[in-house]
């Protein structure tokens, strides 16, 4: 039987072993490359999409074996994301997001865990950070706000939402004396999701603003990334960060196989010479891959020794704490720089839409605006180094 370059094969069953998940992601590429112009115009992911990516797997990566998942860890996951980010951006950025439906399992009381991960290709959407206003009340709280950036909540089902807590209209400070943040999750329908998310790059993310005005949540159905519920390498509060670099990666690593295959067939006009014989060609396609390479094998590393440390019960060093976070920024710097490299090599072709360098150049920009790829995880990261006070702790995992 023969495959249409914009489906994928059908299965009876879902993958369930870490090899399996990424053979499938790697099928994927190609459809989701085929597929890449309805995304972009549809400003989110067709249901197609969604179903293709829940029929691989992709969602359930993080639910552990026990709960009847395949459970790869975070190395694992960032390489399905990789690998998902050459067939399109958006695709492997909501992956990576709804990703950590597993992850925030390990935060919320079991019976809640049990009810989010009931269905282990549940979705999670939303913006931890404390945008929003939960007012005390008996039982839960009256939560009030708007968050930005809920990519992939127009598939979602269930949606996160960071709000500072509240008491008789005054600010409840937490164990250390600022602020309490909690984490709100409610199901997707519980919220407005309001049509804001025009943009030049992951324009298919669908990261669209969402609100709730008193809605109630019960207490159990919140968390503080400081408390997790269980232990291991998966119950700190960066482990929703670990797998971000994938989407980086991948996009700067299609567009460098993409100018490659190019230069096989392409000449220079002015010297009448092949690329592939092009001294500024060659030199081109070398440092990219030099700076790609390096970029993905300190993200691999880090996460590889700061899995391996919390595995066996270490204590994360500053150092330790500091590499795999000076390796996510430096992913979306690098992959960034590579494409405009290529871009800039390829010249008038690039400039065009259907050029998968356009592509790839705005859909970098765009997520290198993340708060996460920022100046201010530099500077918290330096501090953290030094014993100083980082402007932004939670990139580090520090959270009271």
């Amino acid at each position: 039987m023969t495959t249409s370059p914009t489906t994928a094969p059908a299965s009876k069953t879902r993958p369930n072993t870490p090899a399996e998940v990424l053979r499938r992601a790697e099928g994927l590429v190609p459809v989701l490359r085929a597929a890449s112009p309805e995304i972009e115009q549809a400003r989110q992911l067709p249901t197609r999409v969604v179903d293709l990516l829940r029929e691989a797997g992709v969602f359930r990566t993080g639910v552990p074996v026990e709960r009847g998942g395949p459970g790869l860890d975070s190395l694992q996951q960032t390489e399905v994301v990789e690998t998902l980010a050459r067939g399109d951006a958006s695709a492997a950025w909501c992956a990576m997001i709804g990703m950590d439906t597993a992850l925030y399992a390990q935060f919320l009381p079991e019976s809640v865990a049990r009810e989010e991960l009931s269905d282990p290709d549940a979705v999670t959407a939303g913006l931890i950070l404390p945008l929003g206003r939960a007012e005390r009340a008996p039982g839960g709280y009256r939560v009030t706000g708007r968050w930005q950036f809920g990519s992939g909540i127009t598939h979602a089902d269930w949606v996160v939402a960071g709000c500072f807590v509240h008491r008789d209209g005054e600010l409840e400070p937490g164990p250390d004396g600022r602020p309490q943040w909690r984490i709100m999750i409610a199901p997707t329908g519980q919220f407005e999701i309001l049509d804001t998310w025009h943009t030049t790059g992951l324009a298919g993310s669908g990261s669209r603003d969402y609100r709730a005005d008193a809605l109630f949540v019960p207490e159990e159905h919140s968390f503080s990334l400081g408390t997790p519920r269980t232990s291991g390498p998966y119950a700190t509060p960066e482990a929703i960060l670990r797998n971000m670099p994938g989407v980086p990666l991948g996009v700067a690593r299609g567009a460098l196989d993409h100018v490659r295959e190019l230069a096989v067939e392409r000449f220079d006009r002015a010297a009448g010479t092949p690329w592939a014989d092009t001294y500024r060609v060659q030199m081109a396609i070398a440092e990219c891959e030099m700076e790609l390479g390096a970029a993905r094998h300190a993200v691999y590393g880090s996460l590889r020794r700061q899995l391996e440390t919390l595995a066996a019960d270490g204590e994360i060093g500053r150092d330790a704490r500091v590499e795999p976070v000076l390796a996510r920024v430096n992913s979306f710097r690098a992959a960034r720089n590579v494409v405009t490299r290529l871009y800039d090599l390829v010249a008038t072709t690039a400039i065009y839409r259907p050029s998968p360098l356009d592509r790839a150049l705005r859909d970098l920009t765009t997520m290198r605006q993340h708060v996460i790829a920022q100046d201010q995880v530099l500077q918290s990261a330096g501090a953290h180094l030094l014993g100083g006070t980082p402007y932004n702790p939670f990139s580090l995992g520090i959270v009271a």
